[in-house]
């Protein structure tokens, strides 16, 4: 091979290096996504939230008012809005619920049978309200790692899930602070429904 060849090898390499290295561009932006937290005081959502962004669970306060977190995730950001669930805070929920694109229900899976109660007609409340029927909910039946939690079949059962959210997006899926992996494919579940929710929507 002569040393023009060779040169133009050379400098063709130097090219193919320098494109790699400096002209790959800044990845593409994640997409963000706004959503609501809400459930009773005691079910978990400021500790879940806090584990989800890699805070650390001794410095937790229950949410007496409203918080706001930027949860990441590899391929989106959730902006989440969390309100207080004590009896005082609750009447005041509806509020807050413009501008949500999806939902998250948290309650306490081994709560008493009162507080249950509670939680079914927040839930259903929150299912059939104008400006959330229409959002992918993600449900999340907390403590299971707690002796009295209650099974997600019963959960279901008991919070007539089936037939009151027939046509609606959600998922129901059992969380403990203990498994972060459930927890995290949880909500990789709810991204993907809101990216469905964003395609039907481009499409329209």
């Amino acid at each position: 091979m002569s040393d023009l060849r060779i040169t133009e090898a050379f400098l063709y390499m130097d090219y193919l290096c320098f494109r790699a290295l400096c002209c790959k561009g800044p990845p593409p932006a994640r997409p963000e996504y706004d959503l609501v937290c809400i459930g009773l005081s005691g079910s978990g959502k400021t500790s879940l939230l806090s584990k989800l962004c890699s805070e650390s669970p001794e410095n937790v306060v229950s949410t007496t008012g409203f918080s706001i977190k930027a949860v990441p995730f590899q391929n989106a950001i959730l902006n989440v809005k969390e309100l207080g669930g004590a009896d005082n805070i609750r009447k005041y929920w509806s509020r807050y619920y413009q501008g949500s694109q999806g939902v998250i229900f948290v309650l306490d899976s081994a709560s008493s049978e009162d507080d249950l109660e509670t939680a079914r007609n927040e839930l259903h409340s929150a299912l059939q309200h104008p400006q959330l029927c229409t959002l992918p909910f993600l449900i999340l039946a907390n403590h299971q790692d707690k002796p009295a939690a209650r099974s997600v079949q019963e959960i279901k059962k008991y919070f007539e899930l089936e037939p009151l959210a027939r046509g609606k997006r959600w998922i129901l899926q059992p969380c403990s602070l203990d498994d972060m992996d459930a927890l995290k494919d949880s909500f990789s579940q709810l991204i993907n429904l809101l990216e469905e929710k964003d395609h039907e929507a481009m499409r329209m």
